[in-house]
Formats: C-alpha cells, sequence, structure tokens
C-alpha cells in the first residue's frame, strides 16, 4: 500500500481530474455588450420583431460555393482538427471528404429549400446558422421532411428516424436542430416569410414543423459548447449576427 501522502495526492489529482472539463467548458455564449438592448423586457411578437431587426442588421453574407470552407471551421471537430462532425450521423469526418459522391459529406439545409422556397444565390439559402454538414446519402433520406417523432430507424444514421415524410434527428441534436429553425422564423420574418408551424408538409411554402415537437425537443435538449462555439465564429468571421435562441434560451418560450 502506498504511503498516505501518495494515496492523498492520487486522490486530490483524481479530483481535479474530474472537475478540469466543467472547468474548461464555457458557460454560456458571449454577444457584445449591448448587442440584445433592444430586446430588453419585450415578449410574444414585440420580442420577435425585436430580435429580427437586431439580426438583420450590420449583417454580411457568403455565397453557396464559400459556405464548403466556412462549415469546415464553423463544424470542426475539436477531437480531430482535420475533421468535421456530421449533425445527424454524428460521425467525424475529414473536411477534404466533401462533395457530392456516396461517403461524402454535402451542405444541409435544415430548413429545406423547398419549405421556402429559396434558392442558393444568397441569404436565406446560404445563411451558415442553418447550413450543417452531413453524409450525402443521409441528407438526401432527410430530403425536405417536416421534423416530428417517430419513424423508422435510419441504418446510415444511428439514433435517427425517418417516414415519408417526417424526420426525427438523434437526441444529441434535437435542440441544435429546433434552434436553428427558430432562429430562420425570427431572422426571414417579412419577404420570404418563414413561419414554424403545427401541421407541417408545406413543400412549396414557407413553413416548417412541427412547432410542438421543436418546442420539446428544444426543452429536451439545452444548448453546448460546440452550438455556442458555432454561434461566436459565424459572428465574428462571417455573418455578423447570431443566433438569439442559443444566447437566450428562454426566448423560445417568450415567442413560441
Amino acid at each position: 500500500m502506498p504511503p498516505p501522502t501518495t494515496r492523498v495526492m492520487a486522490v486530490l489529482a483524481g479530483l481535479f481530474a474530474l472537475a478540469l472539463p466543467h472547468a474548461a467548458a464555457p458557460a454560456e455564449a458571449a454577444p457584445p455588450a449591448g448587442y440584445y438592448d433592444a430586446a430588453a423586457g419585450l415578449s410574444g411578437e414585440r420580442l420577435k420583431d425585436a430580435l429580427h431587426g437586431i439580426i438583420s442588421t450590420g449583417t454580411a453574407s457568403i455565397t453557396y460555393k464559400q459556405a464548403w470552407n466556412a462549415l469546415k471551421v464553423t463544424d470542426e471537430d475539436p477531437a480531430r482538427p482535420g475533421s468535421v462532425i456530421l449533425l445527424y450521423s454524428g460521425i467525424s469526418r475529414s473536411k477534404d471528404q466533401n462533395g457530392g459522391d456516396p461517403g461524402d459529406w454535402n451542405r444541409e439545409h435544415v430548413w429545406p429549400q423547398s419549405h421556402g422556397p429559396f434558392d442558393t444565390g444568397t441569404t436565406p439559402g446560404t445563411d451558415l446558422h442553418h447550413l450543417r454538414p452531413e453524409d450525402v446519402t443521409v441528407n438526401r433520406i432527410r430530403g425536405n421532411k417536416d421534423f416530428d417523432n417517430g419513424g423508422s430507424p435510419v441504418p446510415e444514421a444511428p439514433g435517427n428516424r425517418s417516414d415519408k415524410d417526417s424526420w426525427e434527428p438523434r437526441d444529441a441534436v434535437k435542440g441544435d436542430v429546433a434552434r436553428m429553425v427558430f432562429y430562420m422564423a425570427v431572422r426571414y420574418e417579412g419577404g420570404t416569410d418563414l413561419e414554424v408551424d403545427e401541421s407541417g408538409t408545406h413543400s412549396g411554402n414557407p413553413r416548417l414543423g412541427r412547432l410542438s415537437v421543436l418546442l420539446a425537443w428544444h426543452r429536451q435538449d439545452p444548448v453546448d459548447a460546440f452550438e455556442r462555439r458555432r454561434n461566436d465564429i459565424i459572428f465574428e468571421r462571417y455573418q455578423h449576427n447570431r443566433n438569439p435562441f442559443i444566447d437566450h434560451p428562454e426566448w423560445v418560450a417568450a415567442i413560441f
């Protein structure tokens, strides 16, 4: 048996190691001071209007081609800097393995283009807050389906389920998906006028569902460090706007 001093040091080292990951993780996203001042104390449509103004002012956009390289930064795997994490699949794939062939990753529109409809010539089609890397085959299976619970397991993306008109992502990103959808509905209020509703199956119209399910997913899967980091990068390096529902998750219930 090691001497008492050695045992005490080992216990302390173990406690420090357990605490370290929690100490290293950022507590919250970091919007600049005053960024959300216009939204203070508001709720409902007034809050939605205020946030629309905030995240639509002073923004920049990128081309759909530029989105390839942007996603290599925003969705980089912290444990493997040469790879990106695929949204639904959850796997880490080489940044350079992007394209349109099986085994590649491509640009998944969490809000499908046909639910606008919009193209990729400009925003909202190129908005990084809803573009994510995903396996080509999985992206094709998801297609333009609404979000809902249920369906059959997707062998190509364990943890996901799908049927003829809906897609259920794996548990670890349910909240991520919901907050991206809510962002799009606020950012593109008016004009294209995207709306989240309960009925779904609105291909060809600016609607996406299912609202009650997305609200539940938002509560079930809280904001994590990967989302916060992604939000910061998009704000600082690319679009100069933020997803307010990552910074203030409580605003989802205040609006939707």
